[in-house]
């Protein structure tokens, strides 16, 4: 990355991080309440820059899992670069900083008494509600597929006993093995995941196990970092020769899982055999987002793009994956920069102000092989008739970078890493 690219995506943080902070600490007034469904990349984030903003209002985060483990860069752990537990983070620095966090399973949102039920038998009363569920699974797309047969053939596109699952079974098959790979239909978290886990795991193979070959099976045409995926896997893993360890198979989508047979069949019949099969579901927001209420008949919860309010209930916000930020990717870095931009907003409408206008950013990394790293950065902004977030600026590797260039992207990875890590969760 070169001097003048990386004080871009320097800027673009700054901008993103205090382009909406105009309200220091509005200490007066009335009680203000707000409740944070989820304590994810987005709830966190959400959590401490409306504390930030605003010390005043009574914050409380509900998350069931008392860890949480971050899915960017998690495909390094199918290859062996990395450890599951470098990516598990708690709430400690959260919870020492003056937001509250419950451990619990929320169970419902009454949004005309504006409260959050949970299973505990526990009930938080809300002045705005921030909702941040992530994803879940279509699991009706795919034939023979479904959260049960998910732990035998894990997609571990939520980093977790997934994510080990599907690393156990790569260091289990024998070499000259086959990996299917199958990537869901758009939208769906992380676009350019599916192909940084065929680069992590022919990373893995190529070491360890050189006689065996990821078959990848694709429905989508346009592709985050398409080029540069493509000319790492000519230079790292024959792609385009008789030798290469990557079959590409462009297909319609998977219709069938055959569990028994480890075998799937796509859309036009063609079945392929693996000894692992990696199955990726098509998505939709998650579950609480759906029992809720706060969905559209495809899945996703429509926004205000300016607030992240929802557009079906009032005094609700919906972030990260589950909402429709039409122009922005479903990434780690696009939650966290739109979390920001929801906090802001919330804090100046409990204070009765009008929000400001918002910009966003978006960084995305990817490893294809050791020392061999890209990325993707951009700088959005707001349309006038509010309709869609429009890119303003961005910057990717370019195709003639150095192996240097490379390197450097790859610790330039690790850095962002650490550093988004610790703007979300405090270093806790």
């Amino acid at each position: 990355m070169n001097t003048s690219r990386r004080k871009f995506i320097k800027g673009s943080c700054l901008i993103a991080a205090t382009g909406m902070m105009g309200l220091p600490s509005l200490a007066l007034g009335a009680s203000k309440k707000v409740v944070i469904v989820g304590g994810g990349t987005a709830g966190a984030t959400a959590a401490r820059y409306l504390h930030m903003t605003d010390a005043s209002i009574d914050i409380t985060i509900i998350e069931v899992n008392k860890d949480y483990y971050t899915c960017y860069l998690s495909n390094e752990v199918l290859s062996g670069a990395r450890t599951l537990n470098t990516l598990k983070h708690g709430y400690s620095a959260i919870v020492s900083g003056g937001i509250k966090v419950v451990h619990d399973y929320v169970t419902g949102i009454d949004t005309s008494a504006k409260k959050v039920t949970t299973r505990g038998g526990a009930t938080f009363d809300y002045d705005r509600c921030i909702v941040a569920p992530g994803i879940s699974f279509k699991w009706d797309a795919i034939e023979g597929y479904d959260a049960e047969v998910a732990e035998k053939v894990p997609h571990a596109w939520k980093a977790g006993t997934q994510t080990i699952t599907l690393r156990e079974q790569l260091m289990s098959m024998n070499d000259g093995g086959t990996v299917v790979i199958a990537a869901p239909p758009n939208p769906f978290r992380c676009p350019p995941g599916p192909l940084e886990r065929v680069s992590q795991i022919c990373m893995y193979l190529k070491k360890e196990k050189p006689k065996s070959k990821v078959i990848y099976v694709d429905p989508k045409k346009k592709f985050s970092k398409y080029s540069l995926f493509i000319q790492g896997w000519e230079k790292f893993y024959d792609f385009g020769t008789d030798n290469s360890m990557i079959d590409y198979i462009k297909e319609d989508g998977i219709a069938k899982l055959d569990a028994g047979a480890m075998s799937i069949t796509t859309a036009s019949g063609n079945t392929i055999k693996g000894d692992v099969i990696n199955v990726i579901p098509a998505q939709m927001a998650g579950k609480m987002a759906l029992e809720a209420g706060l969905t559209n008949d495809k899945g996703w919860c429509p926004i205000d793009l300016g607030t992240f309010e929802s557009k079906i209930h009032k005094d609700i916000h919906i972030i990260g994956d589950a909402s429709i930020a039409k122009g922005m990717p479903k990434s780690g870095y696009a939650a966290n920069s739109q979390a920001k931009v929801c906090a802001t907003a919330v804090a100046a409408m409990l204070n009765g102000k009008e929000p400001g206008t918002p910009s966003y950013v978006n960084t995305c990394y990817s490893v294809i092989a050791k020392d061999w790293g890209i990325s993707v950065a951009a700088v959005y902004r707001l349309a006038e008739d509010r309709s869609k977030i429009i890119k303003i600026a961005g910057g990717l590797t370019p195709m003639d970078a150095s192996a240097e260039t490379h390197r450097r992207e790859v610790a330039n990875a690790y850095s962002w890493l650490n550093n988004i890590t610790a703007d979300v969760f405090g270093g806790g």
